[in-house]
């Protein structure tokens, strides 16, 4: 994974959840760790933008139902800000579910609606998948 600059704000807690944006056959994750997020004793830990999450699926086809899967987060509605000093915020909190943690790829084949360029830079392979980066 590689550093961003953005200070992305970390919105999503351990038992959010999102949607889950790609053809992989979940459609609702609930997030059960967060790769990575170092905090003090009894504080949640919490997602944001471009993070490694691990996560149930709640609602979708039959075999990926109640399977426990890597997915990163592609958008959230808390707004974030860039370096340059641009606020960006979307929709709704969604993820895309990954095959390949240590590649990044993307279990499914497309991915619905736009990404975080956050998230194009820190996982390339996600990004190829994507129709639109903002």
């Amino acid at each position: 994974m590689k550093a961003i600059k953005s200070k992305v704000c970390k919105s999503l807690p351990i038992g959010a959840r999102v949607n889950v944006v790609d053809n992989s056959g979940a459609k609702v994750l609930q997030i059960i760790t967060v790769k990575g997020y170092k905090t003090r004793t009894k504080k949640l830990m919490a997602a944001g933008v471009a993070d490694l999450v691990t996560g149930a699926v709640k609602v979708g086809d039959p075999e990926m139902r109640h399977k426990v899967v890597q997915a990163v987060i592609v958008r959230q509605k808390k707004e974030f800000s860039r370096p340059e000093g641009i606020k960006v915020r979307f929709e709704d909190n969604a993820a895309v579910v990954l095959k390949d943690v240590r590649l990044g790829m993307p279990k499914g084949t497309l991915i619905k609606g736009p990404i975080a360029k956050e998230v194009a830079i820190r996982w390339p392979n996600v990004a190829k998948q994507a129709t639109i980066v903002l």
